[in-house]
């Protein structure tokens, strides 16, 4: 890891993929977003694991736990049985930052209906924003689009790592100092 590198975990939330029985196309598709819109030094780790409270809750306890500045979970956010990211989060979380979710879902809902299904939602455990998103890469780019100019302030706030982004892509909002 390059010294002063933002730590980023990306967790894919799935039965099937953590199976090997289906592609994880959600994890690839937040680290491509992130690798074309991040600037600064970042260290992104990808994790596969099953859906469910107990396995999605300890994974982001101990990324966390253990240094991770930013932690993207795709996939366990809608209203099938076995998607329970929500409340892993909600087991684990310090704060909730329900305007994350709130975004991502009016941004998706000008492309599908169906994303009033949505369960997406943000947290801070201790020094690492969470941050649910969809599984689909379109649908990660969508609703990463909508609220990450809000996520390098957020870092900073907490006391997390510095990220810069690319203006071009991601306008950062970081209020003028006086």
């Amino acid at each position: 890891m390059t010294a002063g590198a933002a730590r980023i975990a990306i967790v894919t939330v799935s039965d099937r993929a953590s199976r090997g029985e289906y592609e994880d196309k959600g994890g690839p598709g937040a680290e491509a977003w992130l690798r074309g819109v991040v600037t600064s030094p970042m260290a992104i780790e990808r994790h596969i694991i099953p859906d469910g409270r107990d396995s999605v809750a300890s994974t982001l306890r101990d990324l966390a736990d253990g240094g991770a500045d930013l932690i993207l979970v795709t996939g366990g956010t809608g209203p099938a049985p076995r998607d329970l990211t929500p409340e892993a989060v909600a087991d684990v979380m310090d704060k909730e930052l329900p305007g994350f979710g709130e975004e991502m879902r009016r941004a998706s809902l000008r492309e599908v209906p169906t994303a009033i299904l949505s369960r997406q939602t943000a947290a801070i455990r201790g020094r690492s924003l969470i941050i649910t998103i969809p599984g689909k890469p379109s649908a990660i780019a969508t609703c990463l689009d909508a609220v990450f100019a809000a996520v390098p302030y957020c870092l900073d706030l907490m006391g997390a790592a510095r990220i810069e982004t690319d203006p071009a892509r991601i306008q950062a909002f970081r209020p003028k100092s006086t």
